[in-house]
């Protein structure tokens, strides 16, 4: 039985090629943009976890606020070495080390970039650096000590496509604020724009290619034992701060960050903007099951006598609900199968494209089966509630009265 009223469905649709396809446009719409939208948006939640998954649970960053550009910088009163050794004194803080993140020019083969140029520290330093930002060589090898006019780069640096003109290889001489360096290896590819395109040297190279005082820090990253209590630390730490700077609770010239802070500020951030895409796209489906309610009073209008004859020949209340009920829910659902295929696709494309635009991993596209078959479900749901008034009247209509409409 609900073959048949599926195939009469189908039928009925038919006949009204364009009217349906008018009619489908705001189901399709919506479900375009929640699919892709949400898609984009779940694939960056996804690649930003993975980042700070790998940074760990026992990791701190002290940086000085009030700053603009990279983290700490210009800022009135920067970080200091001094600073450092008072959060090392903390009872339960494994390693401390200070860095510096500062802006600068990178250039080769005539060719020159502004970015991000980092120092790495000395010893242990160095260990907690490359773990807390999971630093791997893709090509050549890391900083060691005594690496003085030496620097390894991000992986996006070491592309035919840099901007260069000419590949940079490992062995080659670049001019870092027109001093010139030795590269010695690539950082494999984290999908990060601000890792992938990074510089980094020595401290004591980079604070004198930048002409930077030998007392201040940018971040201060700070690394506590596995069994310590990270909220608790980072209490202890603004504490310390706070005296060591002389500045009172809520007027903190200064922030510790954990990790996990960090990427609870990015999910709600990313989730405010797909809650600003669920309201548009709620806002089209709603315009769509409107117009799939105007349809359907105007096909049972159109459709008055023959709803008569079915029932003069036996059709029951039931069935006539059944068929428009069915019909409904069929153009909600075609609707939400064509948006969804549209979503994907838009997502993938935009993915690919924001990849090669801004150079980094991060864009991509992660579209769940979920999200998938629950926005066809729900635009099958969608269709037949907003079906469900003029199937009620197409059934209630007295045979007689049918028949003799015009």
């Amino acid at each position: 039985m609900i073959k048949d009223y599926f195939i009469f469905s189908v039928k009925s649709l038919r006949k009204r090629k364009l009217r349906s396809w008018l009619t489908m446009i705001g189901i399709i719409i919506g479900i375009t943009a929640v699919v892709s939208l949400i898609g984009i948006g779940q694939g960056l939640e996804t690649a930003i976890s993975s980042q700070f998954g790998d940074i760990g649970t026992d990791k701190l960053a002290v940086m000085a606020s009030g700053g603009m550009g990279p983290p700490g910088t210009g800022v009135v009163t920067p970080l200091t070495k001094g600073n450092a050794k008072k959060i090392e004194q903390v009872n339960g803080v494994k390693a401390v080390v200070g860095r510096l993140i500062r802006g600068g020019k990178l250039e080769y083969n005539n060719h020159a970039a502004f970015g991000y140029a980092a120092s790495m520290a000395k010893g242990d330093g160095r260990k907690l650096i490359e773990d807390a930002m999971n630093f791997e060589a893709g090509k050549g090898r890391l900083l060691k000590d005594g690496d003085s006019k030496k620097t390894a780069l991000g992986g996006n640096l070491g592309e035919e496509n840099a901007g260069f003109g000419k590949q940079i290889v490992v062995g080659s001489k670049v001019l870092i604020q027109d001093k010139e360096f030795e590269v010695i290896g690539f950082l494999e590819k984290k999908g990060s724009f601000l890792v992938d395109n990074i510089v980094l040297t020595e401290e004591d190279d980079l604070r004198e290619i930048l002409d930077i005082p030998d007392d201040d820090y940018d971040v201060i990253a700070v690394q506590v034992h596995p069994n310590a209590d990270i909220k608790a630390m980072q209490e202890n730490i603004e504490k310390v701060m706070r005296k060591e700077r002389d500045v009172k609770e809520g007027e903190e010239d200064f922030t510790v960050q954990t990790p996990q802070a960090v990427l609870g500020q990015v999910n709600s951030t990313l989730f405010a903007v797909q809650l600003f895409v669920y309201i548009i796209a709620a806002i089209s489906i709603l315009v769509g099951g409107i117009g799939i309610m105007n349809t359907m009073f105007t096909s049972v209008l159109e459709r008055t006598k023959e709803i008569g004859i079915m029932k003069s020949i036996g059709a029951t209340n039931n069935t006539i609900f059944s068929l428009f009920f069915i019909e409904s829910g069929l153009i909600g659902s075609i609707g939400g199968i064509i948006g969804a295929i549209i979503g994907i696709s838009m997502a993938m494309g935009l993915a690919f494209v924001g990849r090669i635009a801004l150079g980094s991993e991060l864009i991509r596209a992660d579209i769940s089966m979920w999200l998938v078959f629950g926005s066809i479900f729900g635009s099958f749901l969608l269709g037949s509630m907003f079906g469900v008034i003029p199937a009620v009247n197409a059934s209630k209509l007295n045979p007689v009265d049918a028949l003799r409409y015009k």
